[in-house]
């Protein structure tokens, strides 16, 4: 029986400098690292993948991604 996931990232792109942290720890990999205006940032690109771990986070050294619950 599949666990229902209980929250998705939501990435703030003023605060995350990307640095590819998240994406590297990501166990279902649904994290990506995307350009835009010459300045990385990542991305939740598979929301039907994500598991709601939190590792993405929990790693994320300048607080760029909080955890929504889902409804």
């Amino acid at each position: 029986m599949a666990t229902e996931r209980k929250a998705l990232p939501v990435i703030h792109k003023t605060r995350c400098t990307g640095c590819g942290w998240c994406v590297a720890v990501c166990p279902p990999h649904v994290l990506s690292l995307d350009v835009e205006r010459w300045k990385k940032f990542s991305r939740l690109h598979d929301e039907a993948g994500c598991t709601g771990c939190s590792k993405c986070a929990v790693k994320c050294p300048f607080d760029a991604i909080a955890m929504v619950k889902t409804a």
